[in-house]
């Protein structure tokens, strides 16, 4: 059978972008068991307790939901188990350099597989506060009609005109 070749993307946690400010991202592998990956293959992740922490010098994820493997036999996996992070030394002491600095925390992003391995992106992040997240509600909105307008114009369609009454 032919490897695989470019990157599918398995599961992603949209909340992690809202709640957080993003700074840094980074790309890490993962120890897996065999269930662990079928049950990836088939998309059967979350992502939504998920982080990420320094253990014995090592990165581990915890939190991360992997659900059993439907036809698997008592060689499954434990859903949430902790799994190791797989960094280059130079990258894990980055790391936990940043780390250090209080309000940061490291947190997954995405699964993916890439050319058939199983990778994580992990994001350094700072949590935002409400107003933050407010403002980049109204940011986001305010861009996207600014892409619209622009989209009819380059089709050569009239603006959106909005009426107001006679009165």
């Amino acid at each position: 059978m032919a490897r695989e070749t470019g990157r599918k993307a398995v599961a992603s946690n949209r909340k992690a972008r809202h709640e957080y400010t993003i700074l840094k991202t980074y790309e890490a592998g993962l120890v897996l068991v065999g269930t662990e990956v079928k049950s990836l293959r088939a998309g059967y992740v979350s992502l939504v307790d998920a982080f990420a922490q320094e253990r014995d010098g090592e990165i581990m994820l915890y939190g991360l939901h992997i659900a059993e493997y439907g036809f698997g036999s008592w060689t499954n996996h434990q859903p949430r188990r902790t799994r190791k992070l797989l960094l280059r030394r130079v990258e894990i002491d980055r790391i936990l350099e940043k780390l250090r600095e209080p309000g940061l925390t490291l947190v997954p992003l995405s699964i993916y597989f890439s050319d058939g391995w199983a990778k994580v992106e992990l994001g350094l992040a700072r949590g935002r506060r409400t107003y933050d997240k407010r403002q980049a509600i109204a940011e986001r909105d305010a861009n996207r009609e600014i892409a619209r307008e622009l989209g009819r114009r380059l089709k050569g369609r009239p603006g959106s005109t909005r009426r107001t009454s006679r009165a």
